[in-house]
């Protein structure tokens, strides 16, 4: 297989970044296949951090990086996002970046809904980033989206506009809003048109060429399997399908093209925002694992929730996504504990379940079936090598692997890029 899927299968936040930029330097093209600039992606590269939320993680390695389809795109949010970047020192042009002509664009409109509407909801929010993703995925299956290559065509976009406000006007109405203002973000568009449009293309055929020419593709996925709004713990989820699956048609490839599909997966669980959490701890471990795994969100810097390792969530994420192996990151903030726990299954109402009920009350109503293991007081950290990780974090891994019916490829110690363990390499397996 000389394609990889990396996709995360918990509720995002799994150490995406470090894993897709180590795979990024050995692939030949990376493409960004759904989400938008809600995910954030974290890079240490000898030392130095790069912060990422639409551009692909390989555009630091010099990659051929690629937003495709299935992605929604603030154009401000990117021109920003690039000009941080090149202040770091890396480049970007358009013979390392492409953005599907046929992308949807996010516009000041989707902001200001997304933020009315969460206002509204009170208790009832469903925890967005507040970034217009749910509104401008709405407009796009609603067929009223001003996509990238309509950046080309603004003399002729009035039918569009007709269209796009008069299903904004109204819902502004409802909130006490004024209607949009057409000739404002006319002016907007066009002004960021020339910088969107130096990277516009049908990327598809341009990822059909390198595909022929057998170089390896590397597809980086945002957020969770947990996430996705099919799959996930609805509704608190995000507003694209995040499974493997949504590689082909986010990226314009075939499912053919998808090659090993690689799960990202924490040692632990965490998640932001609001929603269900069967293993949340709320004591000094969980505080401990959020000091010392510095969890907080890289978009919006909201701390996480944490809690123990549920195999219930994964095994279910492996099999909706097909995974073919996973990732284990952060291990190391496990080290010096005396007990490591691991959710084996549910108790809901005198049942026990071995996956997560669909309903909301019931996913909210579980509770969880720990089993305990030794934990261990040596330090994983920065480890290379299976037989230098401790003996009792070796079984903690094995077991894991037992229980989520899934085979570990990669061991992650630390966020460093050459931290890494492999024990099965995803773009020759």
């Amino acid at each position: 297989m000389a394609n990889v899927t990396v996709i995360g299968a918990q509720w995002g936040d799994e150490g995406k970044g470090k894993i897709v930029d180590w795979l990024a330097s050995r692939a030949d093209a990376v493409v960004r296949f759904q989400g938008g600039h809600n995910a954030g992606h974290t890079l240490v590269i000898d030392g130095k951090t790069y912060k990422l939320s639409l551009l692909p993680s390989g555009i630091v390695s010099g990659t051929l990086s690629v937003i495709g389809n299935g992605v929604v795109l603030d154009p401000w949010a990117l021109r920003d996002e690039v000009a941080k970047i090149e202040g770091q020192g890396v480049s970007v042009t358009d013979e390392n970046l492409a953005i599907a002509d046929n992308c949807p664009l996010i516009l000041p409109l989707h902001r200001d809904l997304d933020a009315l509407r969460e206002t509204a909801a009170g208790k009832g929010k469903i925890g967005t980033t507040g970034r217009g993703i749910g509104p401008a995925y709405e407009d796009k299956v609603g067929r009223r989206a001003i996509r990238v290559c309509d950046l080309a065509h603004l003399d002729t976009l009035e039918p569009q506009l007709d269209r796009l406000c008069a299903h904004h006007d109204a819902l502004r109405a409802g909130f006490g809003q004024p209607p949009v203002d057409r000739a404002a973000l006319l002016e907007e568009l066009r002004a960021i048109a020339p910088f969107v449009l130096r990277f516009a293309q049908p990327v598809w055929k341009r990822l059909k060429k390198v595909r022929r020419a057998g170089a390896k593709i590397l597809f980086e996925g945002a957020q969770g399997v947990l996430l996705d709004v099919d799959h996930g713990t609805y509704p608190f989820v995000t507003s694209s399908n995040t499974v493997s699956g949504t590689a082909a048609s986010g990226s314009g490839l075939g499912p053919n093209s998808t090659g090993f599909v690689l799960g990202i997966v924490k040692a632990y669980t965490t998640r932001v925002g609001s929603g269900p959490f069967p293993t949340e701890l709320e004591d000094e471990i969980g505080q401990r694992l959020g000091e010392r795994g510095h969890e907080f969100g890289t978009v919006t810097g909201r701390k996480r929730r944490v809690g123990w390792f549920d195999a219930v969530l994964v095994r279910q994420s492996c099999a909706i996504s097909g995974v073919t192996g996973i990732a284990l990151t952060k291990i190391d903030v496990l080290d010096g504990l005396e007990k490591v726990a691991i959710c084996t299954g549910y108790r809901l109402r005198g049942k026990v379940y071995d996956y997560l009920p669909s309903h909301a009350a019931d996913q909210a109503g579980c509770e969880p079936i720990y089993e305990e293991m030794p934990g261990w007081h040596e330090s994983t950290a920065g480890a290379r090598s299976y037989a230098d990780l401790p003996a009792n974090a070796i079984k903690y891994i094995q077991r894991i692997q037992e229980l989520i019916e899934c085979p570990v490829a990669l061991v992650s110690t630390s966020p460093e890029r050459d931290d890494t363990i492999l024990m099965r390499d995803p773009f020759v397996d």
